[in-house]
């Protein structure tokens, strides 16, 4: 195998030139995307950058709690990001978020971690932190579809539901469908991701592991192991938050609320 390649800051340089080219493009098409993608393009350059530093940090301490700091400000991150996307005015939505992507990242990362890769400690940064955040990026994605879905389904069928409730049923029964649509929602771009992986597209942990000097088998390993965690994360996410949410829309007496 070739030895790996390190970019160096005039290579960095080179590669903003790439996002200038895209602006121009923009430019020269009248998109108006000009601003928004300087901005995240210097947003994204500078989160990496720093985030490098920090994890070369960490990883020179391999320490229990730098690893778990570091876990928990991510998380942390992650659930606010979701429930914006789902609704910032459902009060107290936040918890029931943070408290689901960390039962089902937790869940699966534990099994992968303990199990299967079964490291010389369970703390070793070089393997938690890269799968924890792969996890909680793709379970953050889920819990906000899923969220997202069910939150605009249940007030767009109000009707619908306070029939179902004249007739018997409990809000569980009433929204059991909707709740099962949003579920499934949230998982079309996994499973998409899984009907093509390796034919149309070399995802993230296989391409950074080849280009890093790893061979290709065991790199398809690895990624088998995380496309399979993140399935299961990501169908854990959106159950925990599909049966809380649908909550927050009965009172006392199961009568709906907006």
């Amino acid at each position: 195998m070739d030895n790996f390649i390190e970019l160096d800051s005039i290579d960095l340089v080179l590669a903003l030139g790439i996002m200038g080219i895209a602006i121009a493009l923009s430019l020269w098409q009248r998109l108006g995307l000009e601003r928004q993608l300087a901005f995240s393009a210097v947003r994204s350059l500078l989160q990496l950058i720093i985030v490098g530093y920090i994890l070369d940090l960490v990883f020179t301490l391999n320490n229990p709690l730098a690893v778990l700091g570091i876990l928990g400000i991510m998380i942390a991150i992650a659930s606010i990001v979701a429930r914006n996307r789902i609704d910032k005015k459902i009060k107290g939505l936040l918890p029931l978020v943070l408290l689901s992507l960390l039962a089902s990242s937790a869940f699966t990362l534990g099994y992968t971690i303990l199990l299967i890769v079964q490291p010389v400690t369970w703390y070793e940064p070089q393997y938690v932190i890269p799968l924890a955040g792969m996890l909680f990026g793709n379970a953050m994605n889920a819990a906000s579809l899923a969220g997202d879905r069910l939150v605009n389904t249940i007030r767009q069928n109000r009707l619908v539901i306070e029939t179902h409730l004249s007739l018997g049923a409990t809000p569980q029964q009433a929204i059991a469908n909707y709740q099962r649509e949003a579920i499934a929602t949230s998982l079309i771009p996994t499973l998409n991701n899984m009907m093509v992986v390796g034919l149309v597209s070399l995802p993230g942990m296989f391409t950074g592991q080849v280009l890093s000097g790893a061979n290709p088998r065991d790199a398809a390993s690895y990624q088998i192991l995380i496309l399979f965690a993140i399935v299961l994360t990501n169908l854990l996410v959106a159950v925990l938050v599909t049966q809380g949410i649908y909550r927050y829309f009965f009172n006392q007496d199961l009568q709906l609320i907006d």
